[in-house]
């Protein structure tokens, strides 16, 4: 069976209740379940940190699945850390944002995972997660 993992960084624990306008008002647990039931066949787990060092811990925890699908929140856009975790595993990693952040302020304009990632999908809401989950199949 393979394995996929989401990691979600910063505020997403938030999801369903922050900025619904943006964000939608589905919170990632509930979405979660629907990805479950959408892909039987895979084991996906998810994992969600405020935390800089914990995001970047898990990546290199990850590093033996079948993908990681990664919404890295507010550090997309300032961490070198975690664009420099996942260039030092060897498994596809995919950048998902639920917002089209080049559409938001210009400091969102600039990814610093998108180098390291094997693509990136933004704008699409939560629907990005199951597009990613799509691409790593």
């Amino acid at each position: 069976m393979k394995e996929i993992s989401i990691i979600n960084g910063p505020n997403l624990n938030l999801l369903g209740q922050r900025e619904t306008s943006i964000y939608g008002c589905k919170s990632f647990e509930q979405y979660f379940l629907e990805l479950q039931r959408m892909f039987p066949q895979l084991h996906l787990n998810c994992f969600q940190s405020n935390i800089e060092g914990e995001i970047v811990s898990r990546i290199q925890e990850e590093r033996n699945r079948d993908g990681i699908i990664i919404n890295a929140g507010a550090y997309t856009h300032s961490s070198i850390a975690i664009a420099d975790a996942i260039a030092a595993i060897d498994i596809p990693v995919i950048e998902v944002h639920i917002s089209n952040i080049l559409a938001r302020e210009e400091f969102r304009h600039i990814s610093m995972l998108a180098p390291v990632c094997r693509g990136s999908l933004f704008g699409f809401g939560l629907k990005g997660y199951e597009l990613a989950i799509r691409a790593l199949l």
